[in-house]
């Protein structure tokens, strides 16, 4: 099963309960160059797909295409098995799949949420993704590297490795001192 982000859930989750599975509106909390990068990230996976937006039924519009028309992103097939729910032949989302149409209504179609828990991933493109892939290289990475790399101040930098790495995504953060380069931060495995 595919990981995704809470966020990439969320998206998802409400877009199977919409007519059509129309992603939009996206969350309240998603604006802006961070609205772009999940969505992007979720053409590129196949999980959403940009569809021309009926302006007149009031569909919600994505982004325009320069020609007086728009988009909107509508939940693929892929999408909604990514959080378990299977297609509904007719009602799907069109995707261009040749999937063969149910005969009757797939059991446990979503009506309330999973209950297990998400595993966080942090978003490509990031700061703390730039930290964990600094961490994670042979070697490790000093405070001041990281500093140099993601622009944080060095107290912003420690916090993010016991916070966010340590707490919240379950990493363990090893530190050593090493002769000629200080004190070197290494993610263990």
């Amino acid at each position: 099963m595919t990981k995704l982000s809470d966020t990439q859930a969320i998206i998802l989750s409400a877009a199977a309960q919409r007519p059509e599975h129309i992603a939009l509106p996206l969350p309240e909390s998603l604006r802006g160059g961070a609205a772009a990068k999940v969505v992007g990230a979720m053409l590129a996976k196949g999980f959403l797909q940009e569809v021309d937006a009926d302006l007149r039924k009031g569909e919600p519009m994505w982004r325009e295409t320069g020609d007086g028309h728009g988009v909107t992103l509508v939940a693929t097939d892929a999408g909604l098995a990514a959080i378990g729910i299977e297609p509904e032949g007719s009602d799907s989302a069109p995707t261009g799949a040749d999937a063969a149409p149910n005969a009757e209504p797939a059991p446990n179609t979503a009506t309330e949420p999973d209950s297990a828990p998400k595993t966080r991933t942090p978003r490509e493109g990031t700061k703390q993704a730039t930290l964990i892939a600094m961490l994670r290289a042979p070697g490790g990475a000093t405070l001041d590297e990281i500093v140099a790399a993601t622009g944080w101040l060095s107290h912003t930098a420690r916090g993010a490795m016991s916070g966010a790495l340590k707490k919240k995504l379950g990493l363990t953060i090893t530190s050593d001192k090493v002769d000629g380069r200080g004190r070197v931060y290494a993610i263990r495995d």
